[in-house]
């Protein structure tokens, strides 16, 4: 089915030039039909998905989609809605920061899904670090995986600048040794995301990464 239509975007269009409280509750009945109802679907779609998969995976869109407002609290920006809708595949919903999950956002121009393990605490690098240590040729396997390498090319996250001595001599055998985050993306187009085969495109980026979270939940939960 298709979700989306240029209804989608040009309502982000003009939100980007009227974000105000005003405006937003004068095109609610927009928002409504053309974003997060359609928004909502496609999620339940994908949780169903993946359920299959995953059966930890959370099945309460409501607890897996972010809120459209703005925390403005402690910002310098006080515009109070995002320029885009949200949604993360995880245990427990959008506070979980500890599984491995899938993430995807679309606005009128940033569209993207991924996924990974960005927030990361000592503890969690620590285990990560150690699994990829010992195991580094299952790593190299699931990151080098061609499905993978074809839809989100390579791991990104930030990078350590300090290495305990045995992970500082594997870092030419294993750069991502360093690693602080362990997350990948890509970018959609407005072509892809008003597709009538929209959730099977997203769940192909999604299963293609089965791969990667596996290992990194692996090393999370040893």
């Amino acid at each position: 089915m298709q979700y989306f239509n240029n209804s989608f975007f040009k309502f982000f269009d003009t939100l980007a030039k009227n974000n105000n409280k005003e405006w937003f509750d004068a095109n609610r009945e927009t928002y409504e039909t053309q974003v997060k109802q359609p928004f909502r679907k496609l999620v339940e779609d994908l949780t169903a998905k993946l359920a299959k998969d995953l059966p930890e995976i959370n099945l309460n869109p409501s607890k897996a989609i972010f809120r459209i407002n703005r925390d403005i609290r402690f910002a310098k920006d006080k515009s109070p809605y995002k320029l885009n809708v949200a949604a993360v595949f995880s245990r427990t919903g959008t506070k979980d920061q500890e599984y491995p999950g899938f993430y995807m956002h679309f606005g009128a121009d940033d569209i993207m899904v991924g996924g990974g393990k960005y927030f990361c605490t000592k503890e969690d690098i620590a285990k990560i670090r150690q699994e990829i240590f010992y195991n580094h040729k299952e790593f190299k396997k699931v990151i080098s995986d061609k499905s993978f390498k074809e839809k989100f090319g390579i791991l990104q996250g930030e990078k350590s600048k300090v290495l305990e001595p045995d992970y500082k001599a594997f870092l030419a055998t294993e750069p991502f040794i360093a690693n602080k985050q362990f997350w990948y993306y890509t970018k959609l187009s407005r072509k892809e995301i008003t597709s009538d085969k929209l959730d099977t495109l997203v769940h192909s980026y999604f299963k293609s990464a089965f791969g990667v979270n596996k290992f990194l939940l692996r090393a999370l939960e040893e």
